[in-house]
């Protein structure tokens, strides 16, 4: 879709505040929203002058009673009209509902800035089947250890080793990947097999947080300290004291707070606007970025998050990953009310494989909830997913196709074969230093970077193992 083109979403059945926050929301990526307090009002404005300008709807609430009756009224004349809706919680049940009786998408409330825009972005390509990219299924089930996490890539491997020694470490770490790569699911993990496994874990998102309240969001406020701080705020650094803080987008952060920020994991002391006095805290930070951080980044913050980098390769560059992956997101899927259990088959698995996805796990993992949902067998199969063979055989799109993997290698894959890869793309056989670097890798996760045990699970001495480390650039975690 070309930027100068016009495009309306409607907004059904939405109180005024919240849809000031989606019009604005809205705005930044090109949008002009309508608002319409019911469904009379929303049929009216579809079939008027300018309903063909109406690229989305975004539902403001969820029945499972009149919900089935309100999608189908509103596509009556726009069969392919993309519906989003929004919905309390974000429970199973609900969203099983609103994507069974045909809603193209699913968000929970409270909706974060780049949720939103992601699922107008991909819902209202019609290149793309809708929902792709939804994040509802990051909520299907409860968070993976490190240890648990499917994938035998190297890059992969390497990626989670850091992870696994990183963990053990109180400094803080950068981790880089492309949206939908698993960047928060990953922090999760490194938090949960941490030292402060019991203290907190408080997210917050940079790019999603006004400039002019992030600093009151990180560092808190007192009262009067601006216009409109009519009470005193704790900010989320207090609030992670003895846990950990994840700061999504990091690269988002103003130049002034990228500053603040920097004094603060240098004291460990935190003052919040407007107060003479501060706080002293312990905190450990872990940020995401969608790419290193730009050479504008405030270099002393850039140098403490860098110094550790965990660097979560894209699913295109891993696509021998994707029928375990597969296997594994589909068993979580099924394992949720409402949703009954299936296998899939390996000519589906071979669909998948050859595809790009562009949108990471993130995307499979709903093109997988969608397939679930309006599945009439017991088994998925290549009729499930006619958009993704379309897409990664006929269009031009670079990231919708997956590069060729040979013969010996898919079958390797769709066998569920061991965890280390023995062979290449091209089918021949990896070398035994490649081999044995995978084999270190794995060995570093599973025992979640406790290198003494590594090592003597390995068979080998700690300064071996150590070099070997340094070999495949994992020992530079502190």
């Amino acid at each position: 879709m070309r930027a100068d083109t016009v495009r309306f979403l409607l907004l059904v059945d939405a109180d005024p505040a919240e849809r000031r926050v989606v019009a604005a929301t809205a705005g930044r990526a090109g949008w002009n929203t309508l608002g319409a307090p019911g469904l009379a009002e929303a049929v009216e404005m579809l079939g008027g002058q300018h309903g063909h300008e109406i690229r989305a709807v975004l539902v403001g609430g969820w029945d499972a009673d009149r919900g089935p009756s309100l999608v189908r009224a509103l596509r009556a004349d726009r069969p392919g009209l993309p519906i989003i809706v929004l919905a309390e919680g974000g429970e199973i049940s609900q969203a099983v509902s609103a994507m069974r009786a045909g809603a193209s998408d699913f968000l929970a409330r409270p909706v974060a800035a780049e949720r939103l825009l992601e699922a107008l972005s991909v819902n209202a390509d019609r290149r793309r089947a809708a929902g792709e990219l939804a994040p509802l299924s990051e909520k299907l089930a409860p968070p993976l250890a490190l240890e648990e996490m499917v994938g035998s890539a190297p890059e992969f491997r390497t990626a989670l080793a850091i992870a696994a020694k990183a963990a053990r470490s109180r400094m803080p770490l950068l981790i880089v990947g492309e949206p939908g790569t698993g960047k928060e699911t990953i922090a999760r993990a490194i938090h949960a097999a941490s030292p402060r496994a019991r203290g907190p874990m408080l997210p917050i998102d940079c790019k999603a947080v006004p400039a002019n309240i992030i600093e009151s969001e990180l560092f808190g406020h007192v009262a009067g300290a601006f216009p409109g701080a009519f009470a005193e705020r704790v900010g989320k650094l207090v609030e992670a004291d003895g846990g950990t803080l994840l700061l999504d987008n990091v690269a988002s952060l103003p130049a002034d707070t990228q500053a603040t920020l920097d004094r603060v994991l240098a004291t460990g002391e935190v003052r919040p606007v407007g107060c003479n006095g501060s706080n002293s805290v312990d905190v450990r930070v872990i940020a995401t970025a969608s790419e290193s951080l730009p050479g504008t980044f405030h270099a002393g913050l850039a140098e403490r998050l860098s110094a550790t980098t965990v660097s979560v390769p894209p699913l295109l560059a891993r696509s021998s990953d994707i029928p375990a992956l597969a296997r594994h997101l589909l068993g979580r899927i099924t394992g949720q009310p409402g949703i009954r259990p299936l296998s899939i088959g390996n000519e589906a698995l071979e669909v998948l494989m050859r595809y790009g996805w562009p949108g990471n796990v993130r995307q499979l993992s709903n093109v997988l909830f969608r397939a679930a949902l309006q599945c009439s067998g017991s088994s998925l199969g290549t009729d499930d997913f006619p958009h993704i063979a379309l897409q990664s055989r006929f269009s031009n799109r670079v990231h919708d196709r997956s590069p060729e993997i040979g013969r010996v290698a898919t079958d390797a894959a769709l066998s569920g074969g061991p965890g280390v890869n023995l062979f290449r793309g091209d089918g021949h056989l990896r070398s035994l230093e490649e081999i044995e670097g995978d084999l270190i890798r794995l060995a570093i996760g599973h025992y979640r970077g406790k290198m003494t045990e590594v090592a003597r699970r390995l068979g080998i001495g700690r300064s071996t193992l150590y070099r070997k480390l340094a070999e495949l650039g994992i020992d530079n975690v502190g």
